[in-house]
This record gives C-alpha cells, sequence and structure tokens, in this order.
C-alpha cells in the first residue's frame, strides 16, 4: 500500500504527521484497516495498542467511541446536507460559549489549519492591520508560513524545521512575525518594530511548558495597547485539561478569540472559531464562506463530544495516565542509564534522546 501512495499521492499522505517515511520505514505500519479504544489493526490483521497521539491528538475518547458515533449516524438518517441550515451549530455555539463565559458569538470551519486562517481574516478585518506576531504551530496557510520567506528557517528555529514556503506569496514578507513562547521581551521588540501595524497576537496556551503569568499579563496589555486581537490557539491543547479551552486553565486573562478543532468532534470534521462580539462581527466585514462548513456531522460529533467529555471528566483522567506514563518514561531512562527529556502537556506526552548513547 505504500509503495502505491508513493506513486498516486504526493508526500504519501494528506498530513506530515503521519508520513510513514518519517517513521521505521516498511516496519511501522502505515495503515489501518480498523480502530478500536486505544487499539488499531493493520492491513495484515495485526493488533497494536496505540501509544503515539491518538489520530494525531482528535480522538480524546479514545477510536470509534459508541456515544458520539451513535448521534452521528442518526444525524446521517436525518440528512446531513440540505438547502436549510442545521440547528445543531445553533446548540453548539451556545454550549460553547457557555463553557467560555467570555466569548459571545461563533463561527465554523471543519479543520485546524483553516479555522486558523478564518481567525487571523477576522482580526485583519477588525483592526485593518496586516501584520500577526505569534508563537507556536498554527498550520499550513499563507499566513503562517509568510514567516520563511527572505529567512533561512524562521519557523525551524522557532518550532518546526523543513515547512517550506513555495507558492506563497512573497508579498508577504514581514507579515509573520514568530517570537518564543513565554519571551515577553521577543514579544515587546516585535512591537517596537511593527506595532502600528500589528493585526493579531497568536499564541498556543501550552505546548512544552507552561505559561508564565507576567508573559501571559504582558500579551493582554500589549493587545490592549496597540488595539491588536489576542487569539488563543486550543486545536492541540483543548479538552486536555478541562472541558474546554486550556487557557481556561492556565491563565484567568481572557482571550478576545479562541480557536478549537481536532479533540472537539472525537475524529470527525469540525472546527470552531469562538470570540468577543465586537470582534466576531467583522466577520461581517469580509468574505468567509464554504458550503461544507455547514454539514450536520460535524456540529453533531461536537456536542455528543463535549457532553461525554464533561460527564465523565475525562480531562482529570487523561492527566491521571499522561503523569503515569511521564514518570515511568523517566524511570525507565535512568534503568538503562539513558539521558532522556520528558515533557509536553501529560496528556499528550512526549520524550527526546539527549544524546547518542
Amino acid at each position: 500500500m505504500q509503495e502505491k501512495a508513493k506513486r498516486l499521492i504526493p508526500g504519501m499522505t494528506q498530513l506530515l504527521s503521519k508520513r510513514p517515511d518519517q517513521f521505521s520505514y516498511g516496519v511501522w505500519p502505515g495503515y489501518y484497516s480498523k480502530a478500536k479504544g486505544a487499539e488499531v489493526w493493520d492491513l495484515d490483521g495485526k493488533k497494536y495498542l496505540d501509544m503515539s497521539i491518538s489520530g494525531i491528538g482528535a480522538n480524546v475518547l479514545g477510536y470509534a467511541d459508541p456515544d458520539v458515533d451513535e448521534a452521528v449516524m442518526a444525524a446521517v438518517k436525518n440528512g446531513t446536507s440540505c438547502s436549510l441550515n442545521c440547528p445543531e451549530e445553533v446548540e453548539l455555539a451556545k454550549v460553547l460559549c457557555d463553557l467560555h463565559p467570555w466569548a459571545d458569538m461563533v463561527r465554523y470551519a471543519r479543520t485546524g489549519g483553516e479555522s486558523m486562517a478564518v481567525a487571523v481574516r477576522i482580526a485583519r478585518a477588525h483592526t485593518g492591520k496586516d501584520k500577526i506576531a505569534f508563537s507556536g504551530y498554527h498550520g499550513w496557510h499563507d499566513w503562517y508560513l509568510a514567516a520563511n520567506l527572505g529567512t533561512e528557517n524562521a519557523l525551524g528555529e522557532h518550532l518546526l524545521t523543513g515547512l517550506l514556503p513555495a507558492g506563497v506569496p512573497k508579498g508577504l514578507i514581514n507579515t509573520a512575525l514568530p517570537f518564543n513562547y513565554n519571551d515577553l521581551d521577543a514579544l515587546q521588540k516585535i512591537v517596537s518594530e511593527h506595532g502600528n501595524d500589528l493585526a493579531a497576537i497568536v499564541i498556543e496556551p501550552i505546548r512544552n511548558s507552561k505559561p508564565e503569568s507576567d508573559f501571559i499579563d504582558g500579551i493582554r496589555a500589549i493587545a490592549d495597547e496597540t488595539g491588536a486581537v489576542f487569539i488563543v490557539d486550543e486545536i492541540s491543547a483543548a479538552f486536555r485539561y478541562l472541558t474546554g479551552g486550556a487557557h481556561l486553565h492556565f491563565f484567568p486573562q481572557m482571550p478576545d478569540m479562541a480557536v478549537f478543532s481536532k479533540a472537539m468532534g472525537n475524529g470527525y470534521p469540525i472546527a470552531a472559531i469562538i470570540g468577543k462580539s465586537n470582534v466576531m462581527e467583522s466577520a461581517q466585514k469580509t468574505f468567509i464562506s464554504s458550503t461544507y462548513w455547514t454539514d450536520r456531522i460535524g456540529p453533531t460529533a461536537a456536542l455528543a463530544t463535549i457532553k461525554k467529555h464533561k460527564d465523565l471528566n475525562v480531562a482529570e483522567h487523561l492527566i491521571a495516565i499522561g503523569d503515569k506514563v511521564q514518570k515511568e518514561w523517566i524511570n525507565l531512562g535512568q534503568k538503562h542509564g539513558l539521558a532522556i527529556d520528558v515533557g509536553g502537556m501529560k496528556p499528550a506526552s512526549h520524550f527526546v534522546f539527549l544524546d547518542d548513547q
């Protein structure tokens, strides 16, 4: 199957994190026939315990969750596409605003990258400015990859290497300005040079380290001073620490917008951009529209996922498991004389080898 994919699909897959040739090619099972809970079956019928990150972070309840699937199948039977709008998107908007009391309004997309592009477009429409200061990984769209235009590897120095900007308009040079997480001085330097043109400040609530309070306080103050929109990208972190955005767990200072995808639908495509009404209404100043952002499956899956996540206090369970895994990795490293660094969110842990022993 991998050899066929090489001939038929550029890059073999649609997602960088799933490229078979990034793993032990020919050994790592690149394709699955079935997935249930935390188990995966490959095309040869071999069963594995998935010690990866559960659908690249999307399947927070495990694969093929029966309650989410049941809700989706009922929606399918009643029609997932129509000339009218599905009421589930209104119900989900209410749920998301109730979970995040600072937010007033919601727009939808179906993937993380495009939802971040929507958020940035709204911020630019709201402010009338172009430049985005950001920390973290935020997808594949032009606004983000523009950081690598005219530089050696700005995103590589920042977080991920090898994100090539070929095809991104060169006119976007100096519109995407990266700064390191918890480095308020770096952000202030960007503001001193570009503050009058700053449309948004974008961060992830957490990735490898927890946010420092003065870092978040500083971002909020800078956003207020410059008029920039403070956007929190919750695509990777949401539903790991509580039901809703991780920013509610780590810092009380509320953003102007937050973006969700991945875990919100437990594997079904759905994304949401939530925010304060004065910012969100600016979506009406520009053209943001797509037929498949109105389908019924995504909102239905999100409603079922959020209900189960909250009822069973799933986040507490995930944190407990992550804590045990991290401690065991440290113990095993010490036992076998391997220098490793254990990090990341406990519900999405990772380790790296520090030398070549």
